[in-house]
């Protein structure tokens, strides 16, 4: 059982106006906060009775015609949508909002913003898809293997090998180099969730910031092995321009079982709440998502939506090369999780639709009463690189077995395939340094709507596929805001009264088998054509082979 911090019972006592009467029991009532990529959404729930009601609101991302990988988001614009939907969520919920006992926040991640004085913004954020900071992440990488041999220092290691132009030093880097006249105003960074938080806590002292070491431990290589963050010397080998920068970035780094504050008398008008009410410290959003899905010790939680973010919790800090953090309390404060993904997935359906005129909903249709392996396509879905396990952001997709006869509903399939088969190398990397895995969940908007993927996934992955019946989305920023109102001693107590049931998919003893023969041509095709110093591969067997399988496809397909 994972007992969260006892002082948060402490904390709270002091305030019973959220609570309820409910057959003579104190019964709470709580906001979850979800940021995402194009809107925030807030779920009122009740302790007993559940979800009492949802709203949304939009925010613009800012896109450049001149640069393809621009994207960038105003701070202001994000907090005024979040006072939108807070107003429409306690509308629709029929409640006083002064009976919101706790709040808790998760958001999109890296999404870094630069601030000044008072942690006032110095710029829009350098949104999770923003990707101009690649350059800066092929010096972070270089540098830190230099670095590593001299000095021994692991940090690229814990985060697969290679630093990505989607975390935090990176984007950093790229904005003190873009914005000369901007640097003697700098005071700190900070990830969004830290950033939303501080915001309606009223903090503006970057000593005291709240950062969660979900962020920092996946996204900037804080780890309490080598005392926190990297190196003075090893940042300032990479530029000098990051002289002195790791003691600005500075706060109380902590898991989400403490509190990063309480709601500020300022935002707590603007939102219709009562001051005073406590926020736990944040998280990014797919690791939440995992805890609204009923994660548990055992379990991986493949949240599928665009992308694939794959969410693991260990009992073990063992070093998995290839994955791209293993960090202590990113997911449980008191487990290890571990986060890996597919660069693209639910974007790669959209664009085979998109190229055959069709939509993904009529393309799922179509492949309902497909079977493993009929098509005779192996598909390497790379499209917009690797995030793991070879994590190369410059590796494409690929389709073998092509004939004249194919379809777009046949490449479609063969996309699904090709996604399980990918989260297959992962997990079975991630099985291999020591994280067990018994149980799979499917989380995100994409199982819910395609029980055939589902069941690649289960024949592919050869486990039990669990699919959640309802909607998730800020489940997990519930379950911690319970948590801060002490309503419940352990986040396992709160996933057993909150999180919906699952659709179990079983593997299908015929389709494994064929599901196996394909993953073992996919397996060695991953490896030959993605890593620049493979040995040679005998080429000339992998298309027979794929024909074979077509060929083998049992009639009632």
């Amino acid at each position: 059982m994972v007992h969260l911090c006892g002082n948060w019972h402490n904390e709270t006592a002091h305030s019973n106006r959220g609570n309820t009467k409910d057959g003579g029991l104190q019964v709470s009532i709580v906001a979850g906060v979800d940021f995402g990529t194009l809107s925030v959404r807030i779920s009122i729930f009740e302790k007993f009775r559940g979800v009492l009601g949802r709203a949304t609101a939009e925010y613009p991302l800012q896109r450049s015609s001149d640069d393809p990988e621009f994207a960038t988001q105003s701070h202001r614009a994000q907090m005024a949508a979040l006072v939108q939907a807070m107003q429409e969520a306690l509308r629709v919920s029929s409640i006083d909002g002064a009976l919101i006992r706790a709040i808790a926040l998760d958001t999109t991640g890296s999404s870094v913003i630069v601030v000044g004085k008072d942690l006032v913004p110095l710029s829009d954020y350098y949104l999770w898809c923003d990707h101009r900071a690649a350059g800066e992440a092929q010096e972070i990488t270089e540098a830190a293997h230099r670095y590593q041999n001299n000095a021994g220092f692991e940090g690229i290691d814990w985060c697969g090998g290679v630093y990505s132009s989607e975390w935090g030093w990176s984007k950093l880097l790229h904005w003190l180099r873009n914005n000369p006249a901007q640097r003697a105003h700098f005071v700190t960074a900070l990830e969004h969730c830290d950033m939303v938080a501080a915001t309606l806590c009223g903090i503006t002292d970057p000593d005291q910031l709240p950062r969660s070491i979900c962020a920092m431990g996946h996204k900037w290589m804080w780890n309490e092995r080598w005392g926190g963050l990297p190196p003075e010397d090893f940042l300032v080998s990479v530029d000098p321009l990051l002289t002195g920068v790791r003691a600005k970035i500075a706060g109380r780094f902590q898991t989400s079982d403490k509190l990063a504050g309480t709601l500020s008398p300022e935002w707590a008008a603007r939102l219709g709440l009562a001051s005073g009410i406590p926020i736990p410290t944040g998280a990014f959003d797919a690791h939440w998502d995992a805890v609204g899905a009923n994660i548990r010790l055992g379990d991986v939680v493949n949240v599928i939506g665009t992308s694939t973010c794959i969410i693991g919790m260990s009992d073990q800090q063992n070093l998995i090369p290839g994955v791209c953090g293993v960090v202590p309390g990113s997911v449980y404060p008191d487990r290890v999780g571990i986060e890996a993904g597919l660069s693209a997935v639910g974007d790669i359906f959209q664009a085979i639709a998109h190229r055959a005129g069709s939509t993904v909903a009529d393309l799922a249709r179509a492949t309902e009463k497909y079977v493993a392996a009929q098509t005779g396509l192996l598909r390497l879905t790379w499209d917009n690189g690797d995030r793991t396990v070879l994590v190369n952001p410059a590796l494409g997709g690929v389709t073998f077995g092509w004939n004249l006869s194919h379809t777009a509903a046949d490449e479609f399939f063969a996309a699904i395939e090709g996604t399980a088969m990918h989260t297959r190398i992962v997990l079975d990397r991630m099985e291999h340094h020591g994280t067990r895995i018994h149980r799979v969940i499917n989380g995100g908007g994409i199982p819910q709507r395609n029980s055939t993927l589902n069941q690649v996934y289960a024949n592919v992955l050869n486990k039990p596929v669990l699919v959640t019946t309802g909607d998730v989305t800020s489940l997990g920023s519930v379950i911690f805001a319970f948590l801060a109102a002490g309503d419940f001693p352990t986040i396992e107590e709160a996933q057993d009264a909150l999180c919906p049931p699952f659709i179990t998919y079983h593997p299908e003893p015929t389709a494994v088998a064929r599901a196996e023969d394909l993953y073992q041509l996919f397996r060695g095709v991953y490896f030959a054509l993605g890593t620049p110093d493979a040995a040679p591969v005998p080429w000339g067997g992998l298309l027979p082979a794929l024909r074979k399988l077509r060929q083998q496809t049992p009639l009632t397909s």
